[in-house]
């Protein structure tokens, strides 16, 4: 399959509906650069919500992850490091070795995650979309379009709303270093902007998937191909502006249906799942058998002198002695032989415990955090999760209801365990049993800026159309005032360099609809008509 190397591709979407509202080479396919990293978010979202993972489980770093290119987090082959700081690197910094080490810890290598990726993407309805890595590095047959990228932006806020303010953090603590977003000037610069991600690679150019919202109306859309990332930013927030124009005030939000995906090698998870579900947890009898513990009162009394008689009646009575103690042995060695079950808290899933979990505000026990804004946003749910794998008294008894999201059949790693294990995949017909789960409250926190995996232009972006500038261009007459509209759009993403900081507007006058660019100095409105008319298009500078 071949992929075109950075032609500019656009789509922009009414979130609440999933309605397009602009499309400019939506379908092509792209190299989508670390714009990848949102799948391989959703798929960590989504092993966790399952149990298959905790936010806490320790992942090993291969040296395939540790050999990955910049953008990095700085892990090292043998490491082991929590799932949350893996997330919050590829998410904030978007850190190509902790994207790699999340797909490889999920299902064991990176061929396997990018194939479990490809088929997570067919079920959301991304028909244009193939993956062959987890950071979105660039190699063939690993792309997709700008109208996936959208409907996965979407996906990520209406499925994991309770994860998806990580997208709108500045920085992060990422366990091994604090890392800076590389979203924060367009964050920072569009009211309303609160994520998702950006990519950049040499065949991507620049790419942003972006979503913000103004009053009831929430915008999602999608940019690649961008020249730089000033010009990305600028597109996209001409074309979020044209986005909150056309969306109604009023539309019934319509929230996606759960994906529906084909359990692979079902004869297999069910055989695995059976395996587990009669596994019994190891008892200590073997060794209570061996030891028989005397109280004071059974063992021999000492004689005060060796010339004592030895009575009938002294005999009987530690004949009664050595018989009561035989017996309390007995007793003692058949109660250890009895496994104990040790009650546990109810285990949940998302669906059961929902928003409540959102609310809660007590940090882990195990690695308390630094100062928290108290925003109920910023604080994350707390999930059932397996416990390690040495854990030899867990439970063996608790039921997890079936899943209806992603099913898998994969290792994970554990903090006891130096290779991966292998993850137990749900069954339509056989439900597999999860350990206790633990109570903890994760916060993925942040607080300061940085781009790192681009090539940064050192011009920051104003969108002041007032600029005091008495020039403009228009652009001809047209019968409809959405043919003008139309025609300014692709005229300011085309012509963006040019254009700079023109605000774009409709004349309707009585022989028609024009299309005009204002607020530009008389050289740039001079140069641009230029570069217009010298693509066929009827342009005329008007002045003060």
């Amino acid at each position: 399959m071949s992929v075109a190397a950075a032609p500019f591709a656009a789509y922009v979407m009414d979130a609440r509906t999933g309605n397009e509202i602009y499309s400019q080479n939506a379908n092509t396919r792209l190299h989508p650069a670390s714009l990848t990293k949102m799948m391989t978010l959703y798929m960590a979202f989504n092993a966790i919500e399952r149990g298959q993972v905790r936010l806490d489980s320790k992942f090993l770093v291969s040296s395939h992850a540790a050999s990955q290119p910049p953008s990095r987090l700085g892990l090292r082959a043998g490491q082991r490091i929590e799932l949350r700081y893996l997330i919050r690197a590829a998410a904030v910094k978007s850190a190509n070795d902790a994207a790699t080490t999340i797909g490889e810890g999920l299902a064991g290598s990176e061929p396997k995650f990018a194939a479990q990726m490809t088929a997570m993407a067919k079920a959301l309805g991304m028909s244009n979309t193939n993956f062959r890595n987890a950071n979105g590095l660039t190699v063939e047959g690993h792309y997709s379009t700008a109208r996936d990228m959208s409907v996965l932006g979407r996906r990520l806020f209406y499925d994991y709303p309770q994860y998806y303010n990580i997208f709108s953090r500045r920085s992060a603590d990422a366990g091994i270093a604090t890392v800076s977003s590389t979203n924060k000037r367009f964050l920072d610069s569009y009211e309303g902007a609160d994520g998702i991600k950006t990519g950049y690679t040499r065949a991507a150019g620049f790419n942003l998937t972006a979503s913000a919202k103004r009053g009831s109306k929430r915008i999602i859309a999608t940019v690649l191909g961008g020249n730089s990332t000033a010009h990305r930013n600028a597109v996209m927030a001409q074309l979020l502006d044209a986005g909150f124009g056309k969306a109604p005030t009023r539309a019934r939000e319509v929230k996606p249906a759960p994906p529906e995906l084909i359990v692979a090698e079902p004869k297999k998870v069910v055989r695995r799942v059976v395996q587990v579900a009669r596994a019994e947890p190891a008892a200590p009898a073997a060794a209570a058998a061996s030891t028989v513990r005397l109280s004071a009162s059974d063992r021999p009394v000492a004689r005060a002198s060796s010339a004592s008689v030895v009575t009938p009646a002294a005999i009987t009575a530690a004949v009664s002695r050595a018989q009561a103690a035989a017996k309390r042995g007995d007793d003692r060695i058949a109660a250890s032989s009895r496994p104990v079950r040790k009650p546990g808290p109810a285990v949940a899933t998302a669906s059961t415990k929902g928003s409540e979990e959102l609310l809660a505000t007590a940090r882990p026990a195990s690695r308390p955090e630094g100062d928290v804004p108290a925003d109920a946003a910023l604080v994350e749910s707390v999930r059932p999760t397996p416990a390690p794998r040495d854990d030899k008294s867990a439970s063996a008894g608790q039921a997890q209801p079936t899943a209806s999201l992603f099913m898998m059949s994969t290792p994970v790693p554990t903090e006891a365990d130096a290779q991966p294990a292998p993850q137990l995949a749900l069954a339509e017909t056989t439900a597999p049993v999860p350990p206790a789960a633990r109570q903890d409250t994760i916060i993925l926190t942040s607080l300061a800026p940085n781009e790192a995996d681009e090539d940064v232009a050192r011009e920051i972006v104003s969108r002041d159309p007032s600029a005091g500038r008495g020039y403009g261009v228009t652009l001809g007459l047209y019968r409809s005032q959405r043919e003008a509209e139309q025609l300014l759009l692709r005229t300011a993403l085309q012509e963006n360099g040019t254009l700079g900081n023109a605000a774009s507007h409709v004349a309707n006058t009585k022989r028609g609809f024009q299309p005009n660019f204002t607020g530009m100095s008389k050289e740039t409105a001079e140069l641009a008509c230029g570069r217009l008319s010298a693509r066929q298009l009827d342009c005329t500078v008007v002045g003060p």
